[in-house]
């Protein structure tokens, strides 16, 4: 016989963090540690370092960081605990209980996904709960160029997708090597995704 295993709420999830040995995840009542290669932070640090620039240069009322664990909810209701690589937050939303630890259920500015082997969690997952909260721009860095030919093309070249959500429902832009990445978050933000791959430190990109 046998037994289902007790599905965690999202309370309970921050109550058994297994604090200081990882990332994890909250998926389908479930914890699961997110694991990244160095190419992956790579990425993830690079785009906090500037919008970290952007934040401090023009004075927005933002931080940037790579450990917010925020409430998400699945189609069918079911509570996520989420923790994008890169997070960009309302200042005075994050400072307004500072005593509280890093757990949002609000939504956020903007999440960044870079993507690893399990595509779909970004590209599907991710995208319908964030969409769903009501995050207003989510990134996807596709670096390796992983996602099938339906959302990346033919040929298969690594891309970074925009979202920005407009009347509930994201809208999408796809930009690839010299294209300079419109954020409508950062709309002054000048990388290109070029830049973006170099920083990984791949030698063949």
């Amino acid at each position: 016989m046998k037994v289902a295993l007790k599905k965690l709420t999202f309370e309970e999830f921050l109550e058994q963090y297994p604090d200081g040995c990882g990332i994890y995840e909250l998926v389908d009542g479930e914890i699961v540690q997110v694991e990244a290669t160095r190419a992956h932070k790579n990425i993830a640090r690079y785009l906090v370092k500037s919008f970290d620039q952007e934040i401090d240069r023009l004075e927005l009322d933002y931080i940037v960081d790579k450990d917010v664990i925020f409430r998400t909810r699945t189609a069918q209701g079911r509570e996520q605990g989420r923790n994008p690589d890169v997070s960009v937050v309302s200042a005075s939303l994050w400072n307004s209980n500072v005593l509280a630890y890093g757990a949002l259920t609000e939504p956020i500015q903007l999440a960044v996904e870079v993507v690893s082997t399990n595509w779909e969690d970004d590209y599907v997952d991710k995208l319908g709960e964030y969409q769903q909260l009501g995050i207003f721009e989510y990134w996807i860095v596709d670096y390796l160029a992983i996602a099938s030919r339906s959302y990346l093309g033919n040929p298969k070249v690594p891309s970074v997708f925009v979202y920005q959500l407009v009347d509930g429902q994201y809208q999408v832009q796809q930009y690839k090597g010299s294209d300079r990445i419109i954020s409508p978050t950062f709309p002054e933000l000048a990388i290109t995704v070029e830049q973006v791959l170099a920083a990984s430190k791949i030698h063949k990109i």
